[in-house]
């Protein structure tokens, strides 16, 4: 069968918050079956659990921030988009502050970390959500309109259209399809930096927002260009971002997905109304597991093999 899966042993980093702008210890323990990702604030007087399930999204301002009560743990995506794409199903996640690590902008710090520590298959058998019916959410209408949808398909595929109206971003590719039955996370996905412009920074800072972004952890870019002196790790990078972000907020369905994630200008805020809305519609999903690698979809097991 296809089991569960965490990781061998504890592992540490430090980093500092996008939006928040603190330094912050993040430490990734494993386990047990059946735990799922949770997340405890640590720098607590009593220590505060928050799992990683999307009925626990409370904003999404720019990132996927996760509450209970009062406490939040913010820009949670990107780890949770690499412990997707290495198909991790229960990690304990430690913080000394209020945001995951910004680290480099991308998920590639979390995927190094996690391969650090080793991976480990448990006696568990994994579960999959696969979608029945598709799924669509809208906002906005004409040139404005923004949509994801969830869809059957018999594996794990994202496709995901931008439209910036940039000269760096429009110079690139504005859609990128990934189906990770031919295509790698670690290779295609996992390097993609989050973006941001200059003209921009005063306002989100004004607005408790970006208050750690630099071009170590982000590309930045005034009016016309990228003011990153490295320049773009993917010619598709900025949509690649979209994509690996879109993996994180899903990843919070609490399980690895059978089915294919379509988006047109989505964001956080709406692939969080997307994943409930799959969840809340009776029928549209099923729980399943796999009894061999040799019977389930190639994308379920490609990435997971040990490395």
């Amino acid at each position: 069968m296809l089991r569960q899966r965490t990781i061998q042993k504890s592992i540490s980093t430090k980093g500092v918050g996008l939006h928040s702008g603190r330094r912050v210890e993040i430490t990734l323990r494993p386990a047990a079956p059946d735990m799922g990702i949770v997340f405890h604030r640590i720098d607590l007087p009593q220590v505060v659990d928050l799992p990683a399930r999307a009925d626990r999204v409370g904003d999404t301002r720019l990132a996927s921030v996760l509450q209970n009560g009062n406490v939040r743990v913010s820009t949670v995506e990107h780890l949770m988009s690499a412990l997707s794409g290495l198909g991790i199903d229960n990690l304990h996640v430690d913080l000394t502050a209020e945001e995951v690590p910004i680290m480099d902008g991308s998920a590639a710090t979390f995927v190094y970390l996690l391969r650090s520590a080793g991976l480990e298959e448990q006696l568990a058998p994994k579960h999959f959500l696969r979608i029945l019916d598709s799924v669509e959410v809208r906002e906005g209408e004409g040139s404005d309109l923004r949509w994801a949808r969830l869809e059957p398909y018999d594996g794990f595929a994202v496709s995901f259209a931008i439209d910036f109206h940039h000269p760096a971003i429009d110079s690139t590719a504005n859609f990128a399809e990934v189906d990770f039955a031919r295509d790698s996370y670690v290779k295609e996905i996992a390097r993609a930096r989050t973006f941001g412009f200059v003209s921009e920074v005063e306002a989100l800072r004004a607005a408790g927002l970006a208050r750690g972004g630099s071009l170590d952890n982000a590309i930045v870019m005034d009016e016309y260009r990228v003011l990153n002196s490295d320049g773009l790790r993917y010619d598709d990078e900025f949509v690649k971002h979209k994509i690996l972000d879109a993996i994180g907020d899903l990843y919070l369905i609490g399980r690895p997905l059978v089915g294919r994630y379509v988006a047109c200008k989505s964001g956080h805020a709406l692939n969080n109304q997307l994943v409930r809305a799959v969840l809340a519609r009776e029928g549209a999903w099923e729980l399943i597991t796999y009894e061999s690698p040799a019977v389930a979809p190639k994308a379920l097991v490609n990435e997971w093999k040990f490395v």
